[in-house]
């Protein structure tokens, strides 16, 4: 089947739209239609080189939503027709991580997702005689993409794929790291790092458990009205106050927040983001992708003396089974996805999309194939 797709050819080069060749799905895998496809910092990450796992050439994107196409053999979960959304965390439901019921991570076929090929050890992307890898086992930025059935979320009918497909990432990740990873208690204070979709999404988590302080914190001054429209309380901008900001938190707080959660990858902010919570009992929970081989360093004092030092992976959200209750939260008005949409553009203009999310212009941009 022939699509249209973005491809990275190498880290640092400008994408490139081609139309390339998809194979069929092979037994346990389903072809999807991409209908629309957020672009996330991750897909930054690898694109930039900052991720050691890159291979290239590669079709990004992880954060997308779609229609089944095509069933392989075997496949029982989905059929043509359902609306789902591609999962870069599977969930075989078989392995000791998804059995144990600790965790919403499963490493079943994260060793030939990482390497870019489906389970089997091949791609079902081909650009002339060149296969093309997959990127985090979706590869939304194509038009037609091949998932494995155990990385498929089957959703409602009704719900818009133009705006759900942020759950596949951002929204989930952000939201479910309060309501999951944090424990956030009714009257809590709360402080999150970072107001992209990941944070403004943990400020809503924040919201929606009841904390009664939420202080969001951005260098970034246009995004306050935003983070007040997710539920802030408060909003900080590090470099217009004559202090530290763990210490204008700590003064906000009479001693630090009950939780804090860190959106950024950045290592300053993630050290910043651990001391902003209040000895004894403070949590932090690390959500940001930080470049390959980075290390944050942090006083072992501050955890003897009681702070936590967590992280959070897709919000601790297991994606087949409990990603279709988000989109219920959502399609009931818990969970606002469409004010986090700053952009709708085409995936011809996918370069400009990545621009916008550096420069911090974007909250999130979805991309479309028609």
């Amino acid at each position: 089947m022939k699509s249209i797709a973005a491809i990275a050819s190498g880290p640092g080069q400008p994408l490139t739209i081609e139309e390339i060749e998809v194979m069929p799905p092979r037994e346990g895998e389903v072809l999807i239609e991409i209908a629309a496809t957020g672009v996330c910092h991750t897909d930054a990450v690898m694109l930039d080189g900052l991720n050691a796992k890159a291979s290239f050439p590669t079709i990004l994107g992880h954060e997308g939503a779609g229609r089944v196409i095509e069933c392989g053999p075997q496949v029982k979960s989905v059929a043509v027709g359902d609306s789902v959304i591609p999962l870069y965390g599977s969930e075989c439901r078989e392995c000791a991580h998804c059995t144990s019921q600790r965790t919403n991570l499963c490493w079943s076929i994260r060793h030939t997702r990482d390497l870019g090929v489906m389970p089997d050890g091949s791609s079902r992307f081909m650009l002339g005689r060149e296969p093309i890898n997959h990127f985090m086992g979706t590869s939304t930025f194509s038009r037609y993409t091949v998932v494995p059935e155990i990385s498929l979320a089957k959703i409602r009918p009704d719900a818009p794929l133009d705006k759900v497909c942020l759950l596949g990432c951002g929204v989930t990740t952000g939201v479910g790291a309060v309501l999951n990873d944090a424990s956030v208690r009714p009257g809590d204070s709360v402080a999150v790092f970072g107001l992209g979709t990941v944070g403004l999404s943990a400020i809503q988590g924040a919201r929606i458990a009841g904390a009664l302080k939420i202080i969001a914190v951005d260098i970034n001054p246009g995004k306050e009205a935003i983070a007040r429209k997710m539920g802030a309380t408060h909003f900080v901008n590090p470099n217009a106050i004559d202090q530290r900001v763990v210490e204008y938190i700590a003064d906000l707080t009479s001693g630090g927040v009950d939780t804090s959660i860190e959106c950024t990858g950045v290592l300053s902010v993630m050290r910043d983001s651990v001391e902003a919570c209040h000895v004894g009992w403070g949590t932090c929970v690390l959500t940001g992708v930080e470049a390959s081989g980075q290390e944050v360093s942090i006083p072992p004092v501050w955890v003897r003396y009681g702070r936590t030092v967590k992280g959070s992976y897709f919000g601790g959200v297991r994606g087949r089974s409990e990603l279709p209750r988000y989109v219920d939260m959502y399609m009931n008005g818990l969970i606002e996805i469409d004010a986090l949409i700053s952009h709708e553009l085409s995936i011809k203009d996918v370069n400009m999309a990545f621009d916008l999310m550096r420069s911090g212009e974007s909250t999130r941009s979805v991309m479309h194939f028609e």
